[in-house]
């Protein structure tokens, strides 16, 4: 604690890591001061499975090709155009490289996957998924001779006229000061935060499922915004999925995602649909729906199906409820028998048939009904029928601080920080205004946290 180090990393996950391992590689001294305990570290990366990379070939891992503008309309699309493009299109193209620098951290990729979650040309799968990922950054940079320092929370960073001086910290409950010639803030939103929630949201937020890690209390976030950062993103605004209303209100992680919404119609509480469930492919339209749950009473929801569907999706954790008619379903979900019964008729006699795709978008849609579905609309028709409880399951917020195309967060003024960085959730408001594509948030945390890491060890050294 009393040395002066040339690299503080605040966080332990993706984002922290590869900076901290770049930063090592370029000759600085680093300490890693993460939140959480060593069972539970990486943040919500050790539930996380890909990475979206840029590839202009097919590579071991990824078929085909995908190139810088399809990436871009891609992300252009799901963000409503909320999105810095400089900061956006630095990240696609960098995103090419990042699957083989975790490659030399040691994480390894599995080949491309077929079946129902349409990615294999698009994003590379790590084998063993998220933890096998922070498992094999914490060995490089054990390795590598980096610091860490578990149970660990920073409570504040001293920033004075742009410039970082020291950080104050919990250590396993004993206050500490550490100092350093750079630092870099990569210790996510405020996403398992239910006071700061709150604040937006009401009382609704106590039923959010927090689906990654409890430690993203964004204490660090809150923070540097206090002192004069350059604040970037909608605080209302979260990457959010269709989560099981039966899994845990914390650290339940991917398996409790439901992916069953294109191929089911969805109602809330009242019996009422609200939104098109075929809008588009589920890789880039999963991450609205935890949302749109959210908005309805009791942020509650249910997907209805039948036999037809049911292996069309992964499937779930929890057995969906399972009924003969659609009466009893209702029965069973606690839903108005004779609006299920309505709401089912009315939305197969709108059905137009086509022929039916489930990977891509098909012709399969309905005529007449509001809101519509668009694509993968079929007759719910063949019991056995199956009913998926929903809930909004929240994995990360889009408040963040602003940043420069090196990682340098911005101050009030606008001009960057002389010594203070910024990678990962923490700085995904940036390019993430609403919205989400899969593994995007991986290429964020990759691509800014060897930007950041490159860049402080650049300042150390100067």
């Amino acid at each position: 604690m009393t040395r002066i180090w040339d690299v503080v990393v605040v966080g332990g996950g993706n984002a922290a890591l590869c900076a901290a391992i770049t930063a090592r590689e370029a000759g600085a001294s680093v300490l890693v001061a993460e939140h959480a305990p060593k069972a539970m570290r990486g943040g919500n990366s050790r539930h996380t499975r890909n990475v979206r990379a840029l590839h202009p070939a097919p590579t071991g891992v990824l078929t085909e090709s995908y190139l810088e503008e399809e990436y871009w309309d891609d992300l252009l699309r799901v963000t409503g155009g909320r999105t810095d493009e400089h900061l956006a299109r630095t990240t696609i193209r960098a995103s090419q490289h990042a699957p083989g620098f975790l490659e030399e951290c040691g994480v390894v990729f599995q080949p491309s996957l077929s079946g129902t979650l349409s990615l294999s040309r698009t994003n590379a799968f790590f084998l063993g998924g998220g933890k096998a990922l922070i498992n094999a950054l914490y060995r490089t940079a054990e390795k590598l001779g980096i610091a860490v320092l578990y149970d660990t929370e920073v409570q504040h960073i001293e920033v004075k006229d742009g410039f970082a001086t020291e950080a104050i910290l919990s250590c396993r409950g004993f206050p500490e000061r550490v100092r350093a010639k750079t630092f870099i803030a990569s210790a996510g939103g405020f996403q398992a935060n239910r006071e700061w929630l709150r604040k937006y949201w009401g009382d609704a937020a106590d039923n959010f499922q927090i689906r990654g890690t409890p430690y993203a209390q964004g204490t660090v976030l809150k923070d540097l915004l206090a002192q004069g950062i350059q604040e970037v993103g909608d605080p209302t605004q979260f990457h959010a999925v269709a989560n099981d209303a039966r899994a845990p209100m914390e650290d339940g992680g991917l398996a409790m995602r439901l992916d069953c919404v294109p191929f089911a119609i969805v109602v809330n509480r009242d019996v009422e649909r609200f939104y098109d469930e075929g809008e588009d492919v589920w890789p880039k339209r999963y991450a609205i729906w935890g949302r749109l749950i959210a908005q309805q009473p009791d942020q509650r929801a249910y997907a209805i199906t039948d036999s037809k569907a049911l292996h069309n999706y992964l499937p779930s954790v929890f057995p969906p409820e399972k009924a003969g008619t659609i009466a009893e379903l209702a029965g069973k979900l606690g839903l108005d028998a004779g609006k299920l019964e309505r709401v089912v008729a009315d939305y197969n006699a709108s059905v137009r048939d086509g022929t039916f795709t489930p990977m891509k978008p098909d012709d399969c849609r309905t005529e007449g009904l509001t809101p519509p579905k668009s694509h993968w609309a079929r007759r719910i028709d063949t019991p056995p029928f199956y009913g998926h409880p929903l809930r909004p399951g929240i994995t990360f917020t889009f408040l963040g601080v602003k940043v420069n195309d090196r990682a340098r967060v911005l101050m009030a003024d606008g001009k960057p920080s002389a010594n203070l960085f910024a990678s990962g959730e923490i700085m995904a408001g940036n390019i993430l205004g609403q919205g989400y594509l899969a593994g995007f948030g991986m290429a964020i945390g990759t691509v800014f946290g060897r930007l950041a890491g490159e860049e402080a060890a650049r300042h150390a050294r100067n």
